[in-house]
């Protein structure tokens, strides 16, 4: 059946990949983006010629997750345009590398509303939609670092992408109820395929951050590509996380796991989530609010 979908953070990297892969798979599909009369236009034309090429349903909105009033007006026009929302995929993120005692509490801040808080204002803006609809669903893209094993220097990213993975679970409680499900994909580490090492950030004190290249961290960026260079595998493609939403999406209401995997590196995050997730669900079950753990069919 042919979904409408809103995909975050679509300009690149996995969102534009999950876009054009669900929008092949015949869905209805909406790759947000920001600044889609500038610097983005030029993907924008890339959607749209995308679209014609291969004759699927692949649009364009503006949708900047850091702006409430930019988030609200795009979601007006999608469903304006097509009457409902009946997928919401949280991807916008963004990346920063270098010693966290470098970065200023004001980069922290905001890492953390580029991957945290702009998941609130799209959900603020787009749940009042699908609650009322009874059904839907929400997939975040979330990281292996929240559970497995994590280099430095990424220490904002990290934190943040903890910080979504944590609320995209507590979201899953509170919807359940409304017929609304969720699952988590949590992708591991990708060199190559999107911009997040590209255009990551880096830190405003670099006084501070010369101290750490002067001292044992010297060369440590480059020991670090290294690395990760060794463990992950040369045959790694960010296309297969696309893939694995574009499955999720596919499969049947109510059937949907709670979380995939797709981990090149095999970090153990799949390890330490399934620790995680079976703690909160005994939890749950403990206290009498199992149903929690499976969306209410409503429709």
């Amino acid at each position: 059946m042919t979904k409408t979908i809103i995909v975050t953070g679509a300009s690149s990297g996995f969102g534009r990949l999950a876009a054009e892969a669900l929008a092949l798979a015949g869905h209805i599909v909406y790759t947000s983006m920001r600044e889609t009369t500038g610097r983005n236009a030029v993907e924008v034309e890339k959607v749209a010629a995308f679209s014609k090429q291969h004759g699927i349903d692949l649009r364009s909105v503006e949708l900047d997750v850091q702006s409430q009033d930019s988030v609200d007006a795009g979601i007006a026009q999608v469903i304006a345009e097509t009457g409902r929302i009946d997928v919401l995929i949280h991807n916008a993120g963004h990346m920063s590398s270098g010693p966290a005692e470098a970065f200023t509490a004001e980069q922290f801040a905001q890492l953390y509303d580029i991957n945290v808080l702009s998941a609130q204002r799209v959900n603020r803006a787009a749940l009042p939609h699908m609650r009322a609809q009874k059904q839907g669903l929400l997939v975040w893209v979330s990281s292996s670092s929240s559970a497995g094993g994590t280099p430095p220097y990424l220490a904002p990213y990290f934190a943040a992408k903890a910080a979504m993975d944590a609320m995209a679970v507590q979201y899953a409680r509170e919807l359940s109820r409304w017929g609304i499900e969720t699952s988590i994909v949590v992708p591991g580490a990708f060199t190559g395929g999107t911009n997040h090492f590209a255009h990551a950030g880096h830190p405003a004190d670099t006084a501070r951050a010369a101290e750490y290249e002067a001292g044992p961290y010297a060369g440590f960026p480059a020991q670090l590509e290294k690395a990760f260079g060794a463990i992950v595998p040369p045959d790694a493609d960010a296309g297969s996380v696309a893939t694995a939403i574009v499955d999720v999406v596919g499969m049947d209401f109510g059937t949907r796991p709670f979380r995939v995997h797709i981990d090149p590196t095999q970090d153990g995050a799949d390890v330490g989530f399934t620790v995680l997730d079976r703690l909160r669900a005994e939890m749950l079950h403990r206290v009498g609010l199992s149903d929690l753990l499976k969306p209410r069919v409503l429709v």
